[in-house]
């Protein structure tokens, strides 16, 4: 085994613990968020891209860390909330190597962290990952695990999208609506083909030319060039790519009446729930619709083990947290994100009084 990892903090207000792994050896350099344990060890994925800067891939950390301890809370998965994202290109920087040094890095945290799969990690690279540490979720059924969370993410995503047409127009059939999709990976590529075969006439951009066509020749969807699927006239857009898509530039720009999405961090600030409200833009806060992938991997933790069963069940109540969320910005005469974090903040608050 290397001993070449070198763990430092990252002091960051607000957070329990952020380190930064680096493995000369095999070329890691890491980072891990943990935002908030109140509510049990904090569980996220863990993330490989090409960050321009430790400074941008830190930022990326603590904005997905924060957003797993507010969407574990919304859920009711009795976790906390936390994230790891690798720097470096996926294409020339993976090797087995370099996930052991990451599974060396996650164990130093002793139980704190739990990682799972995410962007550019696959569950292969989890299994090399749990070579060195027990600390992993989201493996393959066979190994005990609960597998592949991107499909429970999409059928989450998919009801959340149907309960929003509901509120926008009064019919939650996607029949005959126009459906715009930013990505097309493993959740919103199987959102896609949810929305297709419902009915509706699904237009769809990603930088992965092969995907789009074989969605389209599959399904029909119809492919779009990724500088216009955010301004398409559409009855609702779903963002399902990478995080901070609605933004000062593109929230003017807009051309539906609903976003609903599969994507973390859709709004790059606070203020742009605002800013679609304004617009009168509804929108379903990305972590609660968003959530089904969370609430399947979260019944491994439960006494037993993973229960598909469970989790379909927990998952069919999204619709139910949205619709909730949407009354509460309502009344109040909040954004509906404004809504998600006071609801967020109030479960944390109440966990933080329990334990006294």
């Amino acid at each position: 085994m290397s001993d070449t990892l070198q763990i430092s903090e990252i002091p960051v207000d607000g957070y329990e613990r952020v380190v930064r792994g680096v493995d000369p050896a095999s070329g890691l350099h890491a980072i891990v968020a943990v935002h908030d344990t109140t509510l049990g060890p904090a569980l996220g994925g863990l993330r490989m891209w090409n960050y321009g800067s430790e400074e941008e891939a830190l930022f990326d950390v603590k904005r997905l860390s924060k957003g797993m301890t507010y969407k574990s809370a919304v859920a009711h998965t009795g976790l906390g909330g936390g994230k790891a994202v690798i720097l470096g290109d996926a294409k020339t920087i993976k090797s087995e190597a370099l996930y052991l040094a990451v599974g060396r890095l996650v164990d130093s945290l002793d139980g704190l962290y739990t990682t799972a799969e995410d962007v550019n990690t696959t569950i292969a690279d989890l299994n090399i990952v749990r070579r060195a540490t027990k600390y992993v979720s989201g493996l393959a059924r066979e190994d005990g695990g609960s597998g592949n969370p991107s499909p429970y993410t999409a059928y989450g995503v998919f009801l959340g999208v149907r309960a929003a047409l509901g509120q926008a127009y009064d019919n939650d059939d996607p029949n005959g609506r126009t459906i715009a999709i930013q990505g097309v990976g493993a959740v919103g590529g199987a959102l896609a083909e949810r929305l297709a075969k419902a009915g509706a006439k699904v237009f769809a951009a990603d930088r992965d030319r092969d995907r789009l066509e074989a969605l389209q020749k599959e399904f029909g969807i119809v492919p779009v060039a990724e500088d216009e699927i955010l301004t398409m006239e559409c009855d609702l857009l779903a963002p399902c790519a990478l995080g901070g898509v609605l933004n000062d530039e593109t929230i003017p720009a807009l051309r539906t009446k609903v976003v609903a999405g599969a994507a973390n961090n859709v709004l790059l600030k606070s203020e742009h729930g605002a800013m679609l409200r304004d617009r009168g833009i509804l929108y379903a806060p990305d972590y609660v619709i968003n959530a089904g992938g969370i609430i399947n991997v979260s019944v491994e933790f439960h006494e037993g083990g993973y229960d598909e069963a469970a989790a379909l069940r927990k998952i069919e109540r999204i619709p139910q947290a949205l619709k909730e969320l949407w009354t509460i910005a309502h009344e109040e005469g909040i954004p509906t994100s404004e809504a998600a974090d006071h609801l967020a903040e109030r479960i944390l608050a109440e966990g933080r009084a329990r334990k006294g």
